[in-house]
């Protein structure tokens, strides 16, 4: 069977058969049998094919990977654990979106402890100005799963005022180039900050405020997947959520 995500991996690389070749230096007849009949590459093409292609290998070639390399990988993707988000040193974060030269991203309720900063928002701002893409996912404080969210943590209708806040905060940059903001409705179980392939993951617990929860500092390993579980959770609220007009 032909191996539609190699396939669409390179429209959305825009690159060819014949591209991809010449990069990790097969024969183009190689690669051709690859994409058409779903041939399984050599584990140092697959690597060379997954970082030319900017995708994970797992994703690629899923069943490539035994079980136990993909733990073994996935754990090597593990930088640092905090006991909660207040604990994690404010040079981190940071460090995390200084360092981003693709693409930014927060997925959160309110977030407001970020909104808040003026230097993060700055930051944002410089980002996006060098191209960087930034794309912030704020909760809808009218639906229902941030009232939700607002009864289990005993705060009423504080978190949807937290959410109202952020918008306003968030308003020096709403209208730049490369800045989009959207409201989702979803469930959230965990907070997302990324920045290019690192993340910040705040784990949500039952009762509990995300400031007092822990954290995952992550970052991607070619086979590993815990940050790609987390990329596509993002990107999946993000394709649901309604923009934010400046």
């Amino acid at each position: 069977m032909a191996n539609e995500r190699l396939r669409a991996a390179l429209l959305r690389k825009g690159v060819s058969i014949a591209d991809l070749a010449q990069a990790i230096q097969v024969d183009p007849k190689t690669v051709e049998r690859w994409v058409t009949k779903g041939r399984e590459p050599y584990r140092k093409h697959r690597f060379a094919t997954a970082s030319y292609l900017g995708v994970d290998e797992a994703y690629l070639w899923p069943e490539a990977l035994s079980p136990e390399q993909v733990t073994s990988a996935s754990r090597s993707e593990i930088i640092a654990v905090y006991p909660h988000r207040w604990s994690v040193p404010r040079d981190i974060w940071g460090r995390l979106f200084a360092a981003a030269s693709q693409e930014i991203g927060v997925l959160v309720y309110s977030g407001l402890f970020l909104a808040d900063d003026g230097g993060m928002v700055r930051l944002f701002g410089e980002k996006a100005r060098a191209g960087v893409r930034v794309r912030i996912l704020l909760g809808d404080p009218d639906s229902a799963e941030v009232a939700q969210r607002g009864a289990d943590e005993e705060s009423g209708d504080g978190l949807a005022a937290q959410i109202r806040n952020a918008l306003v905060l968030y308003r020096p940059i709403s209208g730049l180039d490369n800045v989009e903001i959207r409201m989702h409705r979803t469930v959230l179980y965990n907070s997302i900050y990324r920045a290019d392939d690192e993340y910040l993951i705040n784990t949500h617990v039952y009762g509990t405020r995300a400031g007092n929860a822990p954290v995952l500092h992550l970052r991607r390993v070619a086979g590993g997947d815990m940050v790609a579980t987390y990329a596509e959770s993002f990107d999946r609220v993000w394709d649901q959520a309604k923009p934010v007009e400046s």
